[in-house]
């Protein structure tokens, strides 16, 4: 295997930006989850590059990306210089590197891959023992490490992959805050089958004396949350639901109040027609609310940070009345239909649908269609070896629902179709799979430069 490494790393250090993403790309089929003692000594390895930069730690089932966005837009416009690691990506591996708002050049990601390529022809005898080499995770995590250092940033923002607890990202010690998001069903074969052992994977990332923000929105999880923050002694930080008030849903924007105990009452307005994403805005201002730094960021900064952040993929507009949106879970799906079914639309609604095979899609397809919010449901399969076969998902609608469904099998197709078939005042959805998110943003950019 160190001989495969070796040859790998080679022609990867003298090659290009593309050697190196086939190479992180191959890595799963020659390693496995690694110790978090030895994430550690190879952080160590490295010189442990986070060691002068301030993190903000976000783990949670939904939401994490968007408190992400949040955190990153408010930082920046209060003048600090941020880096954002986060997961996955929808086209490109780039986008999980952002530094001051931009994804990393095709230069930076190679550099950053030989940074770390280089410290592994020399690692401590610990490690060479074990044959150690990071997962695909691990190595992306290093390099983001690398490129924070390298550009000198001063905060910070990682989301877990996976979890928390034994998530590579937890190698690092020292917080300044950390953030649980909404915690639902998901990854239910290695984090728990109940919400409180969710919520305990999740709650690794707690520290001693670290404020933990979370919100109070269910007493199962809420009453775990704590006890995991009393255990750890770190500084719960519950939030009440009653601290979001006065939600003004409009045309393509959203107003909301929210009450803080150190900036007072704040009122807020976000270009979305997400109403999950206000939980999302208020989790990312009240982490800011417990930073040593709050002092110099101001009312001002807190909503137009809110103001000024994007997210993709989150129903995001990619066209007139064509939003696109990556919920792939019950809960995710649940949020999604709450803010569709306040969306205004006074003609007819369709749907792009697809999932990947271990997500609940029986579940998830009652939802869509026992909502009675969409006209028809156009189906399509995903490109990738996850993907629930076209012809299960079909059947399952037209079996066990009335819904009017459509299959295609292209993707350009079903778009093509489903939006030549909108009338003025339609508007059409697609849902499912950040896989499918990423097809579609795929498809886009091809479309744009043909």
């Amino acid at each position: 295997m160190l001989s495969y490494i070796t040859d790998s790393m080679k022609s990867c250090a003298a090659g290009s930006y593309e050697a190196a993403e086939k190479y992180i790309l191959e890595i799963p089929k020659f390693t496995k989850k690694n110790n978090m003692e030895y994430t550690r000594c190879f952080l160590e390895h490295l010189g442990n590059p986070e060691g002068k930069i301030k993190t903000i730690h976000v783990a949670g089932t939904n939401g994490k990306g968007s408190v992400c966005a949040y955190l990153c837009s408010i930082l920046r416009e209060a003048g600090f210089s941020v880096g954002m690691f986060t997961s996955p990506h929808l086209v490109t591996m780039r986008e999980r590197f952002v530094i001051n708002g931009e994804m990393v050049s095709e230069e930076k990601f190679l550099w950053a891959f030989n940074q770390v390529a280089e410290k592994l022809k020399a690692m401590p005898e610990n490690l060479q023992k074990i044959s150690y080499h990071p997962t695909f995770f691990e190595y992306l995590f290093f390099m983001a490490m690398v490129l924070f250092e390298h550009y000198e940033v001063e905060y910070m923002i990682l989301e877990t992959g996976l979890g928390g607890r034994l998530d590579a990202t937890n190698a690092i010690d020292r917080k300044e805050v950390c953030v649980i998001t909404s915690i639902g069903y998901d990854h239910t074969e290695y984090l728990g089958d109940t919400l409180p052992e969710i919520a305990v994977e999740k709650a690794g990332i707690f520290r001693k004396n670290v404020p933990a923000v979370f919100l109070d929105k269910r007493e199962e999880v809420t009453k775990r949350l704590e006890e995991c923050a009393a255990q750890t002694e770190a500084v719960a930080c519950p939030i009440s639901l009653n601290a979001i008030k006065e939600i003004n849903s409009m045309n393509k924007t959203i107003d909301f109040s929210l009450q803080s105990n150190y900036y007072g009452y704040i009122r807020f307005n976000m270009p979305t027609i997400a109403l999950y994403q206000i939980e999302n805005a208020a989790l990312a201002v009240m982490a800011v609310e417990h930073l040593a730094d709050r002092g110099y960021i101001s009312k001002e900064q807190l909503t137009e940070g809110v103001r000024k952040a994007r997210w993709e993929g989150r129903m995001e507009e990619i066209s007139s009345s064509v939003y696109l949106d990556g919920a792939h879970n019950t809960d995710g799906i649940q949020a999604f239909l709450q803010s569709v079914k306040q969306d205004g639309c006074i003609g007819k609604r369709k749907l792009i649908f697809s999932m990947v095979k271990d997500k609940q899609y029986q579940a998830v397809i009652d939802m869509i269609a026992s909502s009675k919010l969409f006209d028809v449901v156009g189906v399509v399969e995903l490109q990738d070896a996850r993907a629930l076969p076209l012809q299960i998902i079909v059947d399952y609608f037209r079996q066990y629902t009335e819904l009017q469904t459509l299959e295609y099998d292209k993707l350009e197709h079903a778009m093509r179709d489903m939006t030549m078939s909108c009338g003025d005042t339609d508007r059409m959805y697609i849902v499912g799979s950040l896989y499918l998110v990423g097809e579609v943003k795929a498809l886009i950019r091809r479309s744009s430069r043909d």
